[in-house]
């Protein structure tokens, strides 16, 4: 393969990715590289910009890990929707999701955190929204489950499920708000020095928890091939995942050669629905398969939606209000907020190792103001674009930047390009909804199973034997299972007089991630304990640390000379979100002096 390049204290030295893996793995044989840190620098650091052929491959396989996410949520979306038997709409479902998303992480590399971070679908913003489509005056029709009965070309049913979108994309919109809020006025800062791993585990855990049902519901369409998918996504992505792959590379060094490619480490999820959906193909074409839409099985078939790609236009360019003039639920707006928050949450974690796997310094305060306010902005593109879903930062792409040490921000930039054009092209989009229903069904404890242990694993940062931390965790978590599943039974119970303030807490109840949360924080911040103990301590000096102190290079800097042009304006100094005058520090005089 193509050689890399790699920064070390003697200058620019070549690489190829070969050894990049090795560093990886430990396995170092250059004498040049035993230092230990060395082995963890990036080949290409953040500002640097590898060769545009490796720029493509890099941006394809970001696209690739993030595609299992983006793909999932459309088709959840749509079940709440009511578009089980609209393929076609959920195919520009699809194409919407990644255009926009493409759309926010050049938004976001190009004026936020401008580290190379990926935008995507949120889990954090399904949750509530499927909560708000679960509510009596939302859920479907009985004849729209009912294949034989769903005209999708008629007015009756275009606007049944354009009536549940547009209340989505303007709560989501309204929600975004807060984001934008908090983010561009700087206050992100104030508000995570109450929000701790206490708060951010029962939210993420809950995520991920509270979907189990949609899960079930989809794989036990055919148990058969869900668990095939299951095996398969476990397979490469654990058992398989240090093992190469030959494949012959040509370069002008070495000729036609022979290296050593990690597919399973890094599209573990697309190789598994692939295999499966090709078994499901010729269970179809030897009709082994039910072709009797009543007959248990039949959602296996690839032929059940086989219309859709001939259908769907080869171009299709998204654009806000496609699906109408969105309205807003308050009830759903608050319910996504607490989504968003938690989203924020997250993201200010991403960004930190985010800039440490690209080998840039910590951010500081007003880029980190900057790329929360960035992903509001992407929040509010998503919901008037109509994704049904919001945006952030992909911490499964943050970890990517550690296994191929390749932390270029223009590798990002191309994933965002890269997911334009596959949002652009209308029959990519119809491809992907073609995908059998089992076979999503066994992606999805894979994906929901980790996003449920991410939410755990935040708990590293607490002192778990303390019997506080533990009564604040486990209480919040048996509650926000308990409410939920109450209210769900007995929907008649919550009747204040009041019908707007009943369908607020009725979604705000009934929504895992916002009763855990709050319990967590409530609890965490009113029930006595130390910094240390509470997991407070190490990130609240990282977040709060003065960006004058820190070595800046101009990595956090707006482009096109913006920084240079509001160097000399006095004003500058109280927008939050702008570069400061005093971010010029001794590495910057140094480095001036140099040249």
């Amino acid at each position: 393969m193509a050689s890399a390049k790699r920064n070390s204290g003697n200058g620019i030295q070549s690489m190829d990715m070969d050894e990049v893996h090795d560093l990886h793995d430990g396995n170092v044989t250059d004498s040049r590289c035993e230092t230990e840190d060395d082995r963890h620098k990036p080949a290409y650091s953040v500002t640097d910009v590898p060769p545009w052929y490796l720029c493509i491959f890099l941006a394809i396989q970001h696209y690739l890990i993030a595609f299992g996410a983006n793909i999932a949520v459309p088709l959840i979306i749509s079940e709440g929707l009511c578009l089980q038997h609209d393929s076609l709409t959920t195919s520009w479902l699809i194409n919407t999701t990644f255009f926009v998303s493409g759309l926010c992480t050049l938004l976001q590399v190009t004026f936020g955190i401008r580290l190379p971070i990926l935008q995507g679908s949120s889990f954090a913003l399904l949750t509530p929204s499927m909560a708000m489509l679960s509510m009596p005056e939302w859920q479907c029709p009985a004849w729209t489950q009912n294949a034989s009965l769903v005209n999708t070309s008629s007015p009756v049913f275009v606007e049944v499920w354009q009536t549940r979108m547009r209340t989505l994309q303007g709560s989501i919109m309204v929600a975004s708000l807060l984001q934008m809020l908090v983010g561009f006025s700087g206050i992100i800062g104030f508000l995570m020095r109450f929000v701790g791993p206490l708060t951010i585990s029962p939210t993420i855990f809950l995520i991920g928890l509270s979907l189990y049902d949609a899960a079930g519901v989809t794989a036990g369409s055919h148990w058969g091939i869900a668990v095939m998918t299951m095996v398969l996504i476990i397979l490469f992505s654990q058992y398989l995942r240090s093992v190469p792959i030959p494949v012959p590379i040509y370069s002008k060094t070495k000729k036609l050669h022979f290296s050593k490619l990690y597919i399973f480490q890094t599209m573990p999820i697309l190789l598994g629905i692939s295999v499966s959906w090709l078994v499901c193909y010729i269970l179809t074409v030897l009709d082994v398969l039910p072709s009797d839409p009543t007959q248990y099985g039949h959602l296996a078939r690839t032929d059940v939606k086989g219309d859709v790609i001939s259908e769907a236009p080869w171009v299709t360019f998204p654009y806000p209000g496609q699906w109408g003039v969105p309205t807003v639920s308050l009830a759903a707006v608050l319910s996504i907020m607490a989504g968003v928050i938690c989203s924020m949450a997250e993201s200010v974690g991403d960004y930190y190792a985010c800039a440490k796997l690209s080998g840039a310094p910590p951010p500081p305060k007003h880029a980190i103001s900057r790329g929360i306010g960035v992903e509001g902005i992407g929040c509010l593109l998503a919901g008037a674009f109509g994704t049904g879903n919001g945006t952030t930062s992909y911490s499964e792409n943050v970890a990517a930047l550690g296994i191929t040490k390749v932390g270029s921000r223009a590798v990002i930039f191309f994933s965002g390009v890269c997911m334009i054009l596959m949002g652009i092209l209308g029959k990519i989009g119809a491809i992907f909804a073609t995908i059998p229903t089992p076979v999503i069904g066994g992606m999805f404890p894979v994906m929901f199973g980790v996003i449920a242990a991410t939410g755990i694993s935040n708990l590293q940062h607490t002192y778990m034997n303390s019997t506080r931390n533990i009564f604040v965790f486990g209480f919040s978590i048996f509650t926000a299972l308990t409410i939920p599943n109450w209210l769900r039974n007995n929907p008649d119970s919550l009747k204040t007089g009041v019908t707007e303030l009943d369908q607020v807490l009725r979604v705000l109840l009934t929504t895992h991630m916002f009763v855990g949360g709050f319990l967590g924080f409530f609890l965490d911040n009113t029930i006595p304990g130390t910094k240390r103990e509470r997991g407070l301590s190490s990130s609240d000096t990282t977040l709060h640390e003065d960006s004058d102190s820190t070595l800046l290079t101009d990595v956090y800097n707006l482009p096109f000379g913006i920084t240079s042009c509001l160097a000399s304006r006095s004003w500058v100094r109280y927008v939050p979100f702008c570069p400061q005058n005093g971010n010029k520090t001794k590495y910057d005089v140094a480095k001036k002096s140099v040249e």
